[in-house]
């Protein structure tokens, strides 16, 4: 974990003075079946993408609110980091996007019988979002009608 001092006097300033929101309570849904019969999907703020999609946009005041789509049988190591933050080291994403996006460490779980099986697919988002609004109105919503519609029991939410 960092460290206040590892930052520059602009982002220890913005840090100290944002006004961080709290949710309470904490949305919570107690699982239906056990582990190793419920489907997974990922949903990760590492803002990576695919090849061939567009990267997050980092001139949106506030962060960008969109999500992409990863498909299951993609390659991790085909993952592009699009975050903006400069706030955190990106050179583990970068050599292993299975830190942010474990989708390798998923398949090897389903293929031991851990869990059930992997969802079609899974949700890339821009972390470092300062205006949360768009997200919490209508990307987040969006994106739990994808997962619902999929059947998905468990979302592996990956904060970068």
């Amino acid at each position: 974990m960092g460290d206040l001092s590892e930052f520059s006097l602009a982002e220890r300033v913005f840090l100290r003075a944002y006004p961080w929101r709290r949710i309470d309570p904490v949305p919570w849904t107690a699982l239906r079946a056990p582990l190793a019969q419920a489907r997974l999907a990922l949903v990760s703020s590492a803002g990576l993408v695919l090849p061939g999609q567009p990267p997050f946009d980092d001139s949106i005041v506030g962060g960008d609110p969109s999500v992409r789509e990863i498909p299951s049988d993609a390659r991790v190591e085909s993952l592009i980091d699009t975050h903006r933050s400069k706030s955190y080291d990106h050179a583990g994403v970068r050599a292993d996007p299975n830190l942010a996006f474990p989708l390798d460490r998923v398949r090897e779980l389903a293929a031991l019988g851990r869990i059930g099986e992997v969802n079609r697919r899974h949700v890339s988002f821009m972390g470092s979002i300062t205006v949360a609004g768009r997200v919490l109105r209508r990307t987040a919503p969006e994106t739990a009608g994808l997962l619902a519609a999929d059947r998905v029991d468990v979302a592996l939410l990956v904060p970068v």
